[in-house]
């Protein structure tokens, strides 16, 4: 199988790097700081959501933005003890692409998702993060500014994405989409090709765009 595209677009928690552990020790302690009961906690859905939102559905509104600053420092702190580590096949597939061509979504804040990127030597020219937008994944919003900054139209874009609030979002961009199955099993996600991470996949940039194979 081969996809033909303008431009790819990128996830980065679960896609470019692994800060799933990272993200679970943080929030967790989070949570103990705030009395959040581990019931309820488990109940709200971390992964590939805006922290605003996961906030908004444990504490009153009141709270919120004290509390999303006080995760949001203990997830940058733990960048700098080592929370981030870059995925198999992420550095080789950047390095095939020219700035242009792609961009970082993410549904973490501009200044975590900098500290993440950074750790791991990633340099996007064009980074969405959860300050630029009013709606976060599920919702196409951050795919939809992806492919307008890069001047690209939603329909020639790649979404990769390893979670399936992402891929719903993706997929609303009217963007072809593929899963990497780094956080969940592949039977969770609904892509149009799913894969174990991007080192199985290869990449060649042509006068035309972008093709994206899986390995033999």
């Amino acid at each position: 199988m081969t996809i033909h595209a303008q431009a790819l677009l990128f996830d980065n928690d679960g896609t470019l790097v692994s800060s799933l552990d990272s993200v679970r020790r943080c929030w967790t302690r989070w949570a103990g700081e705030y009395g959040i009961t581990a019931e309820a906690f488990a109940r709200v859905e971390l992964h590939g959501r805006p922290a605003a939102e996961i906030v908004a559905d444990l504490l009153p509104a009141g709270l919120v933005p004290q509390a999303v600053a006080r995760v949001e420092q203990l997830e940058v702190d733990d960048v700098a003890d080592g929370g981030v580590r870059l995925l198999p096949g992420t550095k080789e597939f950047l390095d095939a692409l020219p700035a242009e061509r792609w961009a970082v979504v993410t549904s973490a804040t501009r200044r975590l998702a900098e500290a993440r990127l950074d750790a791991v030597g990633i340099l996007p020219k064009t980074l969405i993060a959860a300050d630029d937008i009013t709606r976060g994944k599920p919702d196409p919003e951050p795919y939809l500014l992806a492919a307008r900054r890069l001047g690209v139209d939603p329909a020639r874009c790649v979404v990769f994405e390893d979670a399936p609030a992402g891929l719903q979002a993706g997929r609303a961009a009217g963007m072809t989409c593929v899963a990497l199955a780094t956080t969940h099993r592949a039977d969770e996600l609904d892509a149009d090709l799913v894969v174990d991470d991007l080192s199985a996949l290869s990449v060649l940039v042509t006068d035309e765009g972008v093709e994206i194979a899986v390995r033999a």
